[in-house]
């Protein structure tokens, strides 16, 4: 069998039914209809500073047997692995670190598979590799691919990409039959100062988990301007397009779980969490209100109410927050992995993220052993 790699203009270009084939059915971020949302919606593309570079393997009959979303990147925004640092030495030596290929979910600090070989892993080397190719033909300084799922990180091992780690906090679940089986997990005092939180938190507002058509225009209206506020206070300026909530709440409302809160009928705070085959994925948050406790109520406490409903294994409630830690959130090992052209530079890189994986290891370690579990 002979395979051609060829590198495509958008996900949108790509027959859906081909690219969910290999995506696979379990992470909501991956699937044709999130990337083509953020596509359709003008949120990637045009001035946004990601370009879509989907790379595609055929094989003889010209049918997707692997595929890869990357884009082209102007910049290192919207990506929660920070490379700032490695740009401005770069450049500082004569160099030219943008334009780069970026090998993600743009905006989503969530893991997930950034190989998508269906049922052919042994695709997963030849797709880096054509990854490479396509850095050194066009004279990009490097490929980096986020998130990696951890099952995916011996092919980038094997390929010999540049590995680093990170932490976030994840919830894990440990067969939970209700909110409170998993209180009674912890130690006393945490148990009571959750309970203390939520109930202030829920205090004169009515919480409502909201699936499906159940979820309105006017909801997304009002979930906008939640996370408008909360996007001009992290980022300077929100990354997805009202649009794109639309869009999303189009094609993958079977997927989504919006938790909003109600001061009488009107909407004051809410947080957009996407359900996976076994994960419930947390996003975005925002709020027009100063409540105590109302942030960790709708991130943390829904969203481990609504995994244990659903019999989902654990909660990914996004990019850093050791507070998340209180709340039983456990610190857990995040990947990505890198390939840089200049043998150099390359070196350099890989001196610096071999002390730093040292550090993160220690770092995860000493957070572990401080977690509010009841002991023995």
């Amino acid at each position: 069998m002979s395979l051609v790699a060829r590198i495509g203009q958008s996900v949108g270009a790509i027959p859906a039914a081909d690219w969910d084939r290999l995506a696979g059915p379990d992470n909501p971020f991956v699937s044709h209809a999130f990337l083509t949302a953020l596509e359709d919606s003008g949120s990637v593309g045009g001035t946004s500073g990601w370009t879509p570079l989907p790379i595609v393997i055929e094989d003889d009959d010209g049918a997707p047997a692997a595929a890869m979303p990357a884009y082209l990147k102007g910049h290192s925004q919207g990506e929660y692995v920070f490379d700032h640092s490695w740009a401005d030495a770069w450049e500082r030596a004569g160099g030219s670190y943008y334009p780069k290929l970026q090998v993600s979910v743009p905006f989503t600090p969530a893991t997930g598979p950034r190989l998508l070989v269906g049922d052919r892993p042994d695709l997963g080397i030849p797709l880096l590799r054509a990854a490479e190719q396509l850095c050194e033909g066009n004279d990009l300084s490097s490929a980096h691919a986020t998130f990696i799922e951890p099952a995916q990180r011996p092919m980038f091992e094997d390929a010999g990409w540049l590995l680093r780690s990170d932490i976030q906090f994840h919830w894990e679940n440990r067969g939970y039959e209700s909110f409170e089986d998993f209180l009674a997990a912890l130690s006393s005092r945490k148990r009571k100062d959750i309970r203390k939180e939520r109930a202030r938190a829920q205090d004169g507002v009515e919480i409502r988990a909201l699936r499906g058509d159940v979820i309105r225009s006017e909801h997304w209206d009002a979930f906008w301007l939640f996370y408008q506020d909360t996007g001009a206070r992290k980022w300077g300026r929100p990354y997805l397009t009202r649009e794109a909530f639309d869009l999303i709440g189009e094609r993958m409302a079977d997927r989504i779980l919006l938790v909003l809160a109600f001061d009488e009928d009107r909407p004051v705070a809410g947080a957009l969490n996407f359900i996976g085959g076994n994960t419930l994925f947390g996003r975005y948050w925002g709020a027009t209100v100063d409540k105590p406790f109302l942030h960790f109520e709708l991130c943390y406490y829904q969203a481990i109410d609504a995994a244990i409903a659903l019999g989902l294994d654990r909660v990914e409630a996004g990019a850093q927050g050791r507070h998340k830690m209180a709340r039983g959130y456990e610190p857990v090992e995040t990947w990505s992995a890198h390939w840089i052209a200049d043998p150099g530079f390359r070196a350099a890189v890989a001196d610096f993220l071999e002390r730093e994986r040292a550090g993160v290891a220690q770092d995860r370690d000493w957070l572990g052993g401080h977690m509010p579990f009841r002991k023995g």
